[in-house]
């Protein structure tokens, strides 16, 4: 009965691009990544709800694994909210792929890209305003 309900996070990729395009990201830890992007899918877990952003990402052009960049709805209504306006879904792309440059710059080492990156209230507003989309 509740199966349908958890299994979003196995939802289809939808919105990659017809061609990949790989690219290069020197992160502040002093490893060069690279990614491409791979597609959007809804998620939904323990009371949360959002788009999952999914990327490929290597950091030694050998070994490749997939990277989700989760942009919770809650995060994102709150930020439509204090400012007055909807984020469209290019906007929200960006905010994803900033931080996933985020998370290259902060996680010491490439074997931490594992884990999901979790976009959070304040990094939403660090990306709009870093971007000059407020």
């Amino acid at each position: 009965m509740f199966r349908g309900l958890f299994s979003k996070k196995n939802a289809p990729l939808t919105g990659a691009p017809a061609v990949r395009r790989l690219k290069t990201y020197s992160a502040a830890s002093g490893y060069v990544y690279q990614y491409y992007y791979e597609g959007y899918r809804p998620y939904r877990t323990a009371g949360e709800k959002g788009t999952e952003f999914v990327f490929q990402v290597s950091a030694d052009r050998k070994n490749w694994r997939a990277t989700g960049v989760s942009v919770n709805d809650e995060v994102v209504r709150a930020w439509e909210t204090a400012h007055g306006r909807e984020l469209s879904s290019t906007e929200r792309y960006a905010v994803a792929k900033m931080a996933l440059f985020q998370a290259f710059d902060e996680r010491p080492a490439p074997a931490q890209m594992h884990a999901p990156v979790k976009v959070r209230n304040a990094d939403v507003d660090a990306i709009i305003e870093t971007l000059g989309l407020e």
